[in-house]
Parts: C-alpha cells; structure tokens; sequence
C-alpha cells in the first residue's frame, strides 16, 4: 500500500508540472560523487547560474553507488521538481533512474556522464575522446614516438573512462607507444597512488603515464616522487589541484575541462527546455592541454 500510494504521489505531481518555468521552481542535480574536487566545481557551477535565473537547486550525492542514485531520482521523483540534471555513477546502470523520471514526466539532462539508456533531453560533456587523443600527443611530443606509457584507468562503465581510454588508445597507435600497462584506479587518488606503486615495481623503465582524471593522477605522482624517477605525468579535468600541480612543474600537464561552465551549461539548458525552447542533444565544452 506503501508503495501504491509513493506511486500514486509521484502521477500527481507529474501532472501538476506546468510546462513553462517561474520563479523560484525547483531542480535537482543528482552528483556521482561530492568526494571529488571536479564534482564539486560542477555543482558550484550549477548552483551560481540557478541562483541567477532564480531557482531553486536540490543537489544530491550518489556516493559512487548506483542503488543510491536510483533512490535519490526516486525521492525526486515525488519533491515536484521540475527537471534533473545527472552526473551518472554508471552509464548502463543510470538507465532504470532516468526512465523513472521518464515515467513521473520529468525531463532529464546528464552531465560530464552519458547515459546508455533512457530518455535525455541533453547531454553537456566535453569531447572525451578527443582529450584522451590530446594527451597522448601531448605524450609523444615530449617522450617521442615508441614512448613506453601507463594508462590509469577511471572507473568501468562510466562514459567519461571509456571514451577517455578510447582517444589515448587511438593515440597509442597513431604514435607506435608501448603501452606497458593499463589498470582501472577508479578516479580516487589513493587508488591512483596505490596502484601506480604496484605498476612502478613491475615497469621500471615506463617513460609517462596518462591518468584518466587528476586525482589519479596526483595519486601517481606521489608514487613517482617516492620512486625518484623522472616520469611525465599528464592528468585529465583541470582541478584546482591538478592545475597547481602543473604550475609548480611536478605534473606535466592537464586536459582542462571546465567543470563550472558544464554545471551552468545544465541549469541554463534546463530552464530553456522548461520554457519550451529547442536545446541541441548534445552540447559539447572546450578542452585544452594547460602546461606549465
């Protein structure tokens, strides 16, 4: 009876949405993760341009794990707001959240994250694959050509680790690199450094290594200190702890996104959705490689 009644709830409010935004109407943002510095610029974005255009923000962690996200969307589902926007934990596992929000008629929109199914009315990301491509070019206009490489991967099933892995594989091959190793470190920069002292031991010769993001890399860059080898490092997402690593020259470089502008990007589409306006399906957001 419970659960009818949840249902229930949740048909009525879906009814009740107006089409059109007002003043201080409610969205949410369901985050992946709040323990990681990218997130949080995300969500700060998000927050800034909602403040502007006069909503009200709900933001929610998933604490990486997929059941909690799908119960945050369902607590949503019931709170009357007016649309999601979703930095998915997991790209296959997100599909049965975003097709509750489908069924209570709320749009979706994901963020950094893609969705391998459900109904999205617009993904805002930067180009993965391109970055992961840069990186590695980046790599052999430092090391050269044949340069023996590690790959940190992020983690497995997130749109942002496959298509990251894709471009630097690309890469990989356009450049004859070696690719000594490539092992999954989950975007956690204990993980990162964990890992990395394990792939040190066992590649000793390993000229650069590509994290997939810049707490994996940061992670390895500790391992590499420790080490006393000389290593290039080059990260991905340009956090505020990644960028000063490169100031001071201890990372080589970083595949900057903007993860403030993506969050805005989200809220600023949303509203234009809510009012009824056209949004292309996917909204790309400049990278650049930032070097000392």
């Amino acid at each position: 009876m419970k659960k009818l009644a949840t249902l229930i709830s949740a048909a009525v409010l879906s009814a009740s949405f107006s089409t059109t935004a007002s003043a201080q109407d409610t969205m949410a943002m369901v985050v992946s993760t709040l323990n990681n510095p990218f997130f949080v610029t995300m969500k700060e974005g998000a927050e800034a341009k909602a403040k502007e255009l006069g909503y009200n923000l709900i933001v929610l962690d998933s604490q990486n794990d997929p059941s909690k996200e799908l119960s945050n969307v369902e607590d949503l589902t019931v709170r009357g707001v007016k649309a999601i926007l979703i930095n998915p934990t997991d790209s296959d596992a997100v599909s049965n959240a975003i097709r509750m929000a489908n069924r209570a008629n709320i749009p979706v929109l994901t963020l950094d994250r893609g969705a391998s199914r459900g109904e999205v009315v617009s993904h805002i990301a930067s180009d993965n694959v391109a970055g992961g491509e840069m990186a590695g070019k980046y790599i052999m206009e430092k090391v050269g050509e044949k340069a023996r490489v590690i790959q940190l991967e992020g983690i497995a099933g997130t749109s942002a680790a496959r298509e990251r892995g894709q471009g630097f594989m690309q890469a990989v091959d356009t450049y004859k690199m070696d690719l000594l190793s490539s092992q999954p470190a989950d975007f956690d920069r204990t993980k990162g450094l964990n890992v990395m002292e394990n792939l040190l031991a066992a590649n000793p010769d390993v000229q650069a290594v590509f994290a997939q993001n810049d707490e994996m890399a940061l992670g390895a860059l500790r391992a590499v200190q420790a080490s006393g080898k000389d290593i290039l490092i080059v990260g991905f997402d340009g956090t505020e702890d990644g960028l000063a690593a490169v100031k001071r020259g201890k990372l080589g470089a970083t595949i900057a996104q903007q993860p403030g502008l993506i969050g805005a990007l989200g809220v600023e589409t949303a509203d234009k959705v809510l009012k009824g306006e056209s949004v292309e399906k996917s909204i790309p957001v400049p990278l650049k490689v930032v070097t000392k």
